[in-house]
């Protein structure tokens, strides 16, 4: 829709079709509700996010800006959408906000669930107390190696094993809780021949079939 002035002159241009809207980051673009207990606070360079399980920082670029349309309810604004980084990192911080917000509320979790004839894993106390960043405990884990695998628990991540075969990790920092997921599963990546390993959450792998001669 065009709107023009008594002379014929055009003073601005609204529209809505779907070609002007080809340059709009969906996932920025969408507010973020968040709870009561949360409280946002936004600065030129950063926005502090502060809940019960503790208080975080998601930096800002010079081209972004926080609003608040309405109570509990916040939105990531860029200058110019059609610049390529300020679009992609439209979507990226608001993934980062929303995920901050998650975490100082009610923290992330992930199970991991060890396959495999023999395989069983033991929280214990680690020996070597809380030096190099950990919390004081470890991971004993027999993989069908000729020795246990031992992993300590870092500081920011909280550890529950409730079965043998099942390990419950726990962390309000969802890229941290990825990283110690990924160095666990690692020791015993799953094989798709018998179907062993650690696995994260629901995932799983294509069993092969062995070829015979």
């Amino acid at each position: 829709m065009i709107i023009r002035s008594q002379v014929g002159q055009a003073l601005r241009c609204f529209s809505s079709s779907v070609r002007a809207q080809a340059h709009v980051s969906h996932i920025g673009r969408e507010p973020i509700k968040y709870p009561a207990n949360v409280t946002l606070t936004p600065s030129p360079t950063s926005i502090s996010v502060e809940g019960p399980l503790g208080i975080t920082s998601v930096p800002l670029r010079s081209y972004m800006k926080i609003e608040f349309p309405e109570q509990n309810v916040m939105t990531v604004v860029v200058e110019n959408a059609e610049i390529k980084e300020q679009r992609q990192m439209w979507g990226t911080t608001r993934t980062l906000i929303s995920n901050a917000i998650t975490g100082m509320s009610e923290g992330f979790s992930v199970p991991l669930y060890l396959v495999g004839v023999g395989y069983r894993v033991a929280l214990e106390e680690d020996p070597r107390g809380t030096s190099d960043g950990g919390n004081g405990k470890r991971l004993n884990m027999k993989l069908g190696y000729s020795h246990s695998v031992f992993v300590p628990i870092p500081s920011h991540i909280k550890c529950e094993v409730p079965l043998p075969t099942k390990i419950v990790l726990s962390c309000t920092d969802k890229h941290q809780l990825g990283l110690f997921s990924a160095k666990v599963r690692s020791y015993r990546k799953p094989e798709p021949y018998k179907g062993k390993g650690i696995f994260i959450g629901n995932e799983q792998i294509r069993i092969k079939s062995v070829k015979k001669k």
